[in-house]
């Protein structure tokens, strides 16, 4: 079982198939179900089966897969301790979808200039999953916010604060001013899916003062949140990062600060024992630009007192 054969393997089952698998390696078609075919017949049993036109892993493939992972991981960990000190290779980057839109872009763009030689990927989700598939070697690293269990982060991890995040109450224009749950007027929470930890805070925030919203409405990107806030379906919470960003800063919609409750740190976290040049680097670009600038920029728009509030969640 030679790392080239689980390095197909992978690929076939990350691309959904053997011809996007091909595209991605630079291989041939023939020559990728050759080599899926050899690793069959080598591990005795089949990996895959054909349902119409999709290839589906079998549990055997199932099986196999976290192996597979864990042992290119580990091998790029080898390639990485024997070469010379410098960021190289593939790097795959998670993030929260609020981090990807604010924060990344710039950093990105330097960090790509700084280190040409990294192939860096970037896959968005929400903290749970993100932690997940950090914890499955999907990828090297995430970025995420501090989870409201702490439980989540166990001893597997490394973690470092790279960010500060404001989180703020978005509401209709109108509503009256918002200094606990009881003063929001609507009853509906507009949130991304569950293991989003800004959805989590808020919730907590509503127990707190023994409330619960009637009703939560899942959306899946913050043009679409902001938009429902604005025309009166219901409330949220966002990083002032990420309204700042918005086309229009989010002026349909009015902004209220949660105070020291608002204040939630971004976690850059991976596998303990899985570091790497590439990563190293990427972290120290994140430290360079966040905690210490993060303060003087990204914190979009001043909450109004004539506008009104009621909160529509963002993903985390």
């Amino acid at each position: 079982m030679d790392l080239a054969a689980l390095t197909i393997f992978r690929a076939v089952v990350r691309e959904n198939g053997v011809t996007r698998a091909a595209a991605k390696l630079n291989r041939v078609q023939s020559n990728v179900t050759m080599r899926i075919k050899q690793l069959e017949e080598q591990l005795g049993t089949p990996l895959f089966v054909r349902e119409g036109r999709r290839l589906v892993l079998t549990p055997a493939g199932r099986t196999l897969l976290p192996y597979a992972e864990r042992l290119l991981a580990l091998a790029d960990e080898a390639r990485h301790a024997l070469r010379e000190d410098r960021p190289r290779g593939r790097l795959a980057l998670g993030a929260m979808e609020s981090t990807a839109a604010s924060r990344l872009p710039r950093i990105l763009a330097a960090y790509h200039q700084h280190w040409p030689e990294v192939e860096l990927e970037l896959a968005t989700g929400t903290t749970g999953c993100l932690i997940e598939r950090v914890r499955e070697f999907e990828v090297d690293a995430a970025l995420i916010a501090t989870p409201p269990d702490a439980s989540l982060l166990t001893q597997e991890f490394e973690s470092v604060p790279v960010f500060e995040e404001q989180l703020v109450m978005v509401t209709p224009r109108g509503h009256r001013a918002i200094q606990g749950a009881n003063d929001v007027a609507l009853s509906t929470l507009v949130a991304f899916e569950r293991g989003c930890a800004y959805r989590s805070y808020v919730e907590q925030w509503y127990a707190d003062h023994g409330l619960r919203p009637a009703r939560t409405l899942e959306l899946g990107s913050y043009h679409a949140i902001v938009a429902c806030v604005a025309a009166g379906a219901g409330v949220a919470v966002a990083p002032r990062s990420v309204l700042d960003v918005l086309p229009g800063g989010a002026r349909e919609v009015a902004i209220h600060p949660l105070g020291p409750l608002g204040i939630v740190p971004t976690l850059l976290i991976w596998r303990r024992g899985h570091d790497s040049a590439a990563l190293h680097a990427l972290r120290e670009a994140l430290l360079a630009d966040g905690l210490g600038g993060s303060a003087a920029r990204g914190q979009g728009p001043r909450a109004n007192d004539d506008n009104a509030r009621d909160a529509a969640v963002v993903s985390g």
